[in-house]
This record gives structure tokens, sequence and C-alpha cells, in this order.
């Protein structure tokens, strides 16, 4: 795994697009939508790189780099800006970001620049791209070669199940609710509903759970969604 990246975005899907690509490139991601909850998960999970929009709710970006700099705190930050003014981004470079990007972006320059930005940090590896493999739950998912395996064995899943796998496995015991899982199967299932996830979720425990009538890998969590127990090495 390269990289764990913090995507601090209050557009929900934008920051799903920037968590997909980076999975896609073979790193983590958590995301938040607000500040409070950005610098929370700075604390409590140190990312290798916080990805963070200049207009967030309850505290913006660039109090949120003030308290990160405050604090000597050396994660590298690349800052979103929807603001052309180059006022904004001077007092965000001076506020300690290493780097800013304009919206609109398109994925891949945004990708670009989180090498470059995790290249000169030197932080996590960035130069290391020979395992992308997320691991969790006793599932191995390839993003490259578009596998999966289960306990070493493989196992075939549809474009929209494999989708679903890599993101849970992205984030073991992180609950998705089945909107943000419908999310992750756009461009791959454009006929899905939020209740199709109930289908793929189903079909997905028939092939990774040994009884798939009392799964312990693919949990239900009532009345919110599911989650990727990360119990199963």
């Amino acid at each position: 795994m390269c990289a764990h990246v913090l995507v601090a975005e209050d557009d929900a899907m934008q920051a799903e697009l920037i968590r997909r690509s980076l999975l896609a490139e073979g790193h983590t991601a958590t995301v938040v939508h607000d500040g409070a909850a950005a610098l929370d998960s700075v604390r409590r999970n140190r990312p290798d790189l916080v990805v963070l929009d200049l207009m967030l709710p309850v505290i913006d970006g660039l109090g949120v780099c003030r308290v990160l700099r405050r604090d000597d705190d050396d994660i590298p930050v690349l800052m979103l800006t929807a603001r052309a003014g180059e006022d904004d981004v001077l007092l965000g470079l001076e506020l300690g970001a290493d780097d800013y990007m304009t919206k609109p972006y398109s994925p891949r320059e945004l990708m670009a620049r989180i090498r470059t930005v995790l290249r000169r940090s030197g932080r996590a590896g960035a130069d290391r791209r020979d395992d992308p493999v997320v691991r969790a739950a006793g599932l191995a998912v390839d993003p490259e070669r578009y596998e999966v395996r289960c306990a070493g064995e493989p196992v075939e899943c549809t474009p929209a199940e494999f989708q679903i796998l890599l993101a849970m496995a992205a984030e073991p015991e992180r609950v998705f609710s089945r909107r943000q899982l419908l999310q992750c199967t756009r461009g791959f299932d454009r006929a899905s509903t939020e209740r199709a996830i109930d289908v793929h979720i189903m079909n997905l425990r028939r092939k990774i759970e040994v009884d798939p009538r009392r799964p312990v890998r693919l949990l239900t969590v009532f009345g919110v969604g599911y989650k990727l127990s990360g119990g199963h090495a």
C-alpha cells in the first residue's frame, strides 16, 4: 500500500470520486466532510497526506491548515479551492499547504499532484508501486489485475461486486450505507438501485462466506448498511 490519504471535502460526490481514484492508485482513504472531523481524523489516524477543500463547514480549510501547522504537524497538505483569487492561494501556501489545485480539475491531474507531494515528502513509500493489493478480512483485492482472492482462493466477481469489495476492504469496520455503496458501482452498474445493493451483498456472501446465512465477514448493520469485518486476517 502506498499511502493513507485523508480526504476533507464537503461535496459527497467529489469526495467519492477522489476516494475511488485513490483506491485505483493503490492507496487507502478516509473521507470526512467538515474541518472539525478532519482535525479529529488526523489526530487519531495520522494520514500520509491530507487533501483539503478550502470551503469546509464548521472549520474551513484555512483554519484546518492553521491548526495543523500550529501543532508542528508535518503531514503534507494538498489544498483544493474553487477560489481562483491569488490572495486565497497565497494565504493557503503561507499557512503551510504543500500544493493546491483549483476546481474544476481532472482526477488524473489530481492523482499526479498527489504522487508528487508524496514523493517530495518521502512519506509512506510513495515510489513503491509493486503491491497495490488491498487486504482485509481474509480478502485480497487487486485493483490493477482486477482480481479478488478469499483465503487464497480466486473469487469471480462482477464489476459492481468488485467495486463494493474494493471500497469495503480499504476501510474495514467502516459502515457503508446503501447509498454510499451505490456510488461505488456508478459507471459499472448503471441500472443499479439502493435495493440492488442488497442483491450484490447477498451474491458476495455466497462467494466469500463459509455459511452465507451466518456471515462473519460481510456483516449487516441493521438500519444503517453493511461493513466488512476486519477480524479475519
